[in-house]
């Protein structure tokens, strides 16, 4: 009787740890669709047992003097496949996304025996390990409509149709605002002037808008599912640009639109002050307006191209 008492107190708190260990994932998975773990973490949440869950894990080395170019880009498409799981229908909390790197967690690397990265393994929460729960980048493709299937094969969670949606919540206030602003000045124009119709500046500005929207990224956003920002978990903080060239955010997209804006104004004002009739004075305010747009946000754009693309040599007056 003793020995089957014991036996069932250890089987409560075995399935209260099994519950801890879950809904921390869960608060974890909601903040970063892909948790980046220390040593720690992974031997706690992953090896350590109760698991009733499988991880997919990547293992990688984003360190810049390990100029490894294939890591971030299957970061990159390990982000959007874990973005596609958490917004599917299917999503449940028996699937769950995570990330190492080799600087920060050697000793993972060297127990789960992983020698090179990117590389990316499915553990399974009841079954054995086999080869076929290996995903190199190696000899399979860089994609994460590959890396889909293959999760979706190995996990057998019938994850559903690839999708790269993105939650409401990022953009329903801005788009609302903006749907907002625009139905209210086309009440206003239809109302009281609707001549803008034959306006060339009317005609001009709109072009002008939806040049600055797409070459700032925003098509190619749409096409990649990418997130309005991403926060990390091992330093807490929430970057809304992200410092490798081939991947943006949507808060990236609207600094790059609004730098664009400013730089154009500043050449309109240098435009309007050397053609117009207006005063001196007038003229030369507008000048020095547009000179310091003009060189400040250009200045900032060349610093953003360099924050990405490292090696890219030009700046005007910041680094």
């Amino acid at each position: 009787g003793g020995w089957r008492g014991a036996r069932k107190g250890m089987m409560r708190l075995g399935q209260k740890v099994l519950e801890e260990k879950v809904r921390q994932l869960m608060d974890w998975t909601k903040r970063d669709r892909v948790m980046r773990m220390n040593t720690a973490a992974f031997n706690h949440f992953v090896l350590e047992k109760p698991r009733n869950y499988s991880v997919i894990a990547m293992f990688t080395a984003l360190q810049r003097f390990r100029s490894c170019a294939p890591c971030k880009l299957a970061v990159e498409e390990f982000q959007v496949l874990a973005g596609s799981w958490q917004f599917s229908s299917a999503f449940s909390n028996k699937v769950f996304f995570a990330m190492l790197d080799f600087d920060e967690s050697p000793e993972v690397f060297k127990t789960l025996q992983v020698k090179g990265g990117p590389v990316v393994l499915h553990l399974p929460a009841k079954s054995e390990f086999t080869a076929d729960d290996i995903y190199n980048f190696q000899v399979r493709d860089i994609s994460a409509q590959h890396m889909f299937t293959w999760v979706d094969d190995r996990t057998g969670r019938w994850m559903g149709n690839f999708t790269t949606r993105q939650p409401i919540h990022f953009h329903y206030p801005f788009k609302l605002g903006i749907s907002v602003a625009l139905i209210g000045g086309l009440v206003y124009v239809l109302k009281w002037k609707r001549t803008f119709i034959f306006s060339k500046n009317f005609w001009a500005v709109l072009a002008l808008c939806f040049v600055i929207l797409m070459s700032s990224g925003r098509m190619w956003i749409h096409i990649r599912g990418a997130p309005f920002a991403e926060s990390k978990t091992h330093t807490g903080q929430t970057h809304y640009i992200q410092d490798t060239y081939f991947f943006q955010y949507v808060a990236e997209m609207y600094i790059i639109s609004l730098f664009y804006m400013c730089i154009t104004l500043g050449m309109v004002l240098l435009s309007t002050a050397a053609t117009s009739r207006m005063n001196i004075i007038r003229r030369k305010i507008m000048s020095v307006t547009g000179m310091c747009l003009l060189v400040i946000f250009f200045s900032w754009l060349l610093s953003l191209v360099r924050l990405k693309y490292h090696v890219y040599p030009f700046r005007i007056l910041m680094n």
